[in-house]
């Protein structure tokens, strides 16, 4: 009887051992569930970009462009020469990106003009019954010493811009990508000094045609440049044709040059 009696109660201390063994056992898995993940460990080498001091930061408000121009199409009856170059100058707005002001969008308004020389050719823009912008060639005969074809566009630039240092951007590198939509206030040509087909001068007079008649209203333009600080070189093509198809070849303006920005 007394074997029987300490048999039971080890089996009553083992089955309460396995049973207090569980208890703990589910608790502790009850505690992992409902305890919070460990916090992330900050990054010490992520920028906080929320930090930065923008007040002194210049958005490049302000962009004077020189260029370089040329014609991409234009057939070989056409006689350019000289140094054709444009003039642009845009005053711009700029929003940088809260999340990173390295980037920004550029956005404004301007004017651009370009010049495009001809040797021994005039450009009969104002010319009455013509269907199509004639180009006569007068390498035999008389005439101007000088002769350019002047565009003149109200544009509005819009540019994707990056900074390495959006803090000193007057010293940073500087990189932006963009288009240009222009709407043409006028076309002319000027000619001046006549002259026979030996270069003896015949009159020394300037002459100026103005017409719009030919060229297309609008255009756009794909724009690239670079900066180190307020200097820089820019790149842009008109991806629209510069004279109206029915009217003549199709002749796609581009130019590069130097850009100032700033301010």
């Amino acid at each position: 009887m007394k074997k029987l009696f300490v048999i039971a109660l080890a089996l009553i201390a083992t089955t309460a051992a396995f049973a207090q063994k569980n208890d703990s056992t589910a608790a502790v898995k009850k505690l992992l569930i409902a305890a919070p993940p460990p916090a992330a460990k900050p990054n010490p080498n992520k920028k906080d970009w929320s930090k930065l001091n923008l007040t002194r930061r210049a958005n490049d408000h302000f962009m004077f462009e020189l260029g370089y121009d040329a014609w991409a199409g234009k057939p070989d009856s056409i006689h350019t020469g000289g140094l054709p170059r444009s003039v642009n100058v845009y005053f711009m707005f700029d929003f940088p990106f809260k999340t990173d002001p390295r980037l920004s969008i550029g956005a404004g308004l301007g004017i651009g003009s370009s010049n495009i020389f001809f040797d021994k050719q005039e450009v009969l823009v104002a010319a009455v019954n013509n269907p199509t912008l004639a180009f006569p060639d007068e390498s035999g005969a008389n005439h101007y010493k000088k002769y350019k074809l002047v565009t003149t566009f109200l544009e509005a630039p819009v540019e994707l811009r990056f900074a390495l240092d959006p803090e000193n951007t007057n010293k940073s590198w500087k990189f932006a990508v963009g288009v240009k939509v222009g709407l043409l206030l006028s076309a002319y040509t000027k000619g001046k000094t006549l002259e026979n087909n030996v270069g003896q001068t015949l009159a020394n007079y300037t002459i100026k045609e103005s017409s719009k008649q030919f060229f297309n209203g609008t255009r756009l333009a794909g724009t690239a440049r670079i900066n180190k600080g307020v200097f820089g070189v820019f790149g842009q093509i008109s991806a629209t044709g510069l004279i109206k198809s029915s009217a003549g070849p199709s002749i796609f303006p581009f130019s590069a040059g130097i850009v100032l920005s700033g301010l």
